[in-house]
């Protein structure tokens, strides 16, 4: 175990973790509500450290990223736990920590050496720190982070959105990129369904464009929970406020984990793109539909066809030094 970041002692034996947005208040012998740190004698300790549940070499599409270094391949790492609680999640096995002992026993060691290490030898401009909660092993991300940035790697988060001011700040200087998942525009979705809350989300998704980093957003649409025209409306022009030029996926969800409510349908994502265009938004893909034409990235000038995709892969590039080869307007993103 490694003592965790971003905790402050309470007394003798309790501590609070500033990590997340659910600051827990953690007693002697206790752990988070994500189960993967513990007070041990009134320290603060992470218990998956340099413990990874999953370790790919992905397309960068795959997070998704659109506009940041598309074609490119990203070292995807999870170790195990989240601070949310999902019923609907797509990767409840590695993300649900209901059984601690169990998850971590089927782990592996990973120091943030070898991490990078791997990403070189594969050939990676980035690592991802996906499939879980990038919040949850924080102590693994960052360490992994700084030692990426001196060989010129980029760093890359999935996450939830849920972390603190304080986790943002002390990765800002290391992180290039994030897709923050924007599940929901209802308060009372994410109490209810997710076990946390909507407001610091929204805060961090604008925290997280002003410092700079590049942002884009996933929504998950959930039939008969999240997918109505007033939701997607909502969350279309919260995005737009911040900046038209925030890449927003709109996904198909498909039941898993505790979830049988039916897949969504291809033509309320078709219609949620719409909306989001309607709303000012420049760049609206939809996801999770196999072969659609809302994949491809056009000049948000003069709609030139730039990126063309099939899935997670690249089948054309029109960019010329990142700009519109037709009217030389700039593509928002790094590439």
């Amino acid at each position: 175990m490694k003592e965790a970041y971003l905790y402050s002692k309470i007394d003798k034996l309790k501590v609070k973790c500033n990590l997340c947005m659910h600051n827990c208040i953690i007693s002697e012998d206790n752990k988070g509500k994500c189960f993967a740190r513990i007070n041990k004698n009134g320290t603060l300790f992470s218990m998956i450290y340099d413990k990874l549940i999953a370790e790919n070499v992905d397309p960068i599409e795959k997070k998704p990223l659109f506009h940041f270094f598309p074609g490119s391949y990203s070292y995807s790492i999870a170790a195990p736990g989240c601070n949310f609680q999902c019923f609907f999640c797509q990767n409840f096995e590695i993300s649900q920590l209901d059984n601690t002992d169990k998850i971590l026993n089927s782990s592996h060691y990973a120091s943030p050496e070898s991490i990078v290490r791997n990403a070189v030898t594969y050939g990676c401009k980035s690592i991802a720190y996906t499939y879980t909660e990038p919040t949850v092993y924080f102590e693994l991300s960052y360490d992994t982070a700084v030692i990426a940035k001196k060989n010129n790697i980029a760093n890359v988060f999935v996450t939830n959105g849920f972390m603190s001011k304080e986790a943002i700040d002390m990765i800002n200087p290391y992180l290039d990129a994030a897709n923050i998942d924007l599940k929901s525009f209802s308060n009372d979705f994410y109490r209810k369904y997710l076990k946390a809350r909507l407001t610091p989300v929204l805060e961090n998704i604008e925290y997280v464009f002003k410092l700079g980093i590049w942002l884009e957003v996933t929504t998950l649409l959930i039939p008969g929970l999240n997918d109505s025209d007033r939701e997607i409306e909502g969350i279309a022009d919260f995005i737009s406020s911040i900046s038209k030029y925030i890449p927003w996926h709109v996904s198909a969800y498909y039941p898993n984990y505790k979830s049988n409510i039916a897949p969504t349908d291809s033509e309320t994502v078709f219609n949620a793109v719409k909306i989001g265009k309607d709303a000012g938004l420049r760049y609206v893909y939809a996801g999770n539909i196999l072969n659609n034409s809302f994949e491809d990235t056009y000049c948000s000038s003069c709609g030139k066809l730039l990126i063309k995709r099939s899935g997670y892969n690249i089948i054309s590039n029109h960019l010329k030094n990142n700009i519109c080869p037709k009217c030389s307007y700039p593509l928002h993103g790094f590439f």
